[in-house]
C-alpha cells in the first residue's frame, strides 16, 4: 500500500502481514513498564504539597503506547505486548533476587542499601503484575469497543476514556497489594487516589501527542484496524 493511502480493515484480516513498526512500539512499551516498576514505583516524592509516587513521570507513558496499540494494530497485538510485559517483569524479578541473595565481595559496602531498594522487588512486582494485567487490558477492551462506538471518530474520547477505566483498575490494585503494612492507609489512599488522577491528566496532556503518533502510524502502515470480530479473552498469546 502506498503511504498515506489508509484502508479501515478487519483485525482478524491482518494476518501475518508485514507492520512497520509495531516492534518498535511493543519494545518502548516493555522498557517503559520495567522502569516505571523497578527505579520509580518505591519512592513517594512530594512537590507543590502533593504527593506521588515517583513511577508517574514515565508509567502513564505506557498507557499513550497501549492506546496507540490498540488503536493502530488492534487488540490482539496489544495483547502480545502485555503478555510480553508480563514475562519481561518475571524475568526482572527473578535476576533482581539472585542479584540480591549474592554474597557481597569483602569491603563491598553497599550490600544494605542495595537490598533496601531492591529488597521489596518481589512484592512490587507481584502487585505490578496484578494491576498491570487487569488494569492494561481494561484499558485496551474499552477502546476498541469504543472505537467500534464511535465508528473510529473522537479518538480523544476513547483514549481519555479508556485510561480513566484502566488506570483505575491498576491503581486500585496496585497500591494496596504493594505498600498496604509498609505505608500507612492514609499514605495508600493518597498516593492511589492522587496518581489516579495524575496519570489521567497525563493521558489529557499527550492527547495532541496521541495524535500525531496514531495519525503517523496509521498513514505509514496504511490500515486503521476495528475489532469486531476480536476474540477479546486475555488468556491467549496469538492472534
Amino acid at each position: 500500500m502506498m503511504d498515506g493511502a489508509v484502508h479501515k480493515i478487519e483485525a482478524d484480516s491482518l494476518g501475518s502481514r508485514p507492520l512497520r513498526y509495531y516492534d518498535f512500539f511493543m519494545a518502548a512499551f516493555v522498557a517503559i513498564l520495567l522502569l516505571s516498576n523497578l527505579i520509580g514505583a518505591a519512592k513517594l516524592s512530594t512537590l507543590g504539597g502533593f504527593t506521588f509516587g515517583a513511577g508517574i513521570l514515565f508509567f502513564p507513558l505506557g498507557y499513550v503506547i497501549g492506546d496507540v496499540l490498540t488503536e493502530v494494530y488492534g487488540y490482539s497485538r496489544a495483547r502480545r505486548c502485555v503478555w510480553a510485559g508480563f514475562v519481561a517483569m518475571l524475568f526482572m524479578a527473578l535476576m533482581s533476587w539472585v542479584v540480591v541473595v549474592l554474597p557481597p565481595a569483602a569491603g563491598w559496602p553497599d550490600q544494605n542499601a542495595y537490598e533496601a531498594v531492591f529488597g521489596s522487588t518481589w512484592r512490587i512486582v507481584f502487585a505490578s503484575l496484578v494491576a498491570f494485567w487487569a488494569g492494561e487490558f481494561a484499558n485496551s477492551f474499552v477502546l476498541a469497543k469504543m472505537k467500534l462506538l464511535t465508528q473510529g471518530r473522537h479518538l480523544w474520547m476513547r483514549t481519555i476514556g479508556s485510561t480513566v477505566v484502566g488506570q483505575g483498575v491498576d491503581s486500585l490494585l496496585f497500591y494496596p497489594l504493594a505498600f498496604l503494612g509498609t505505608w500507612t492507609h492514609m499514605q495508600v489512599l493518597t498516593v492511589m487516589v492522587t496518581n489516579w488522577g495524575m496519570k489521567c491528566l497525563w493521558e489529557a496532556v499527550l492527547t495532541p501527542v496521541t495524535y500525531m503518533v496514531v495519525n503517523f502510524l496509521k498513514r505509514r502502515e496504511g490500515l486503521d484496524v476495528y475489532d469486531a470480530g476480536t476474540n477479546f479473552t486475555p488468556f491467549r498469546t496469538r492472534l
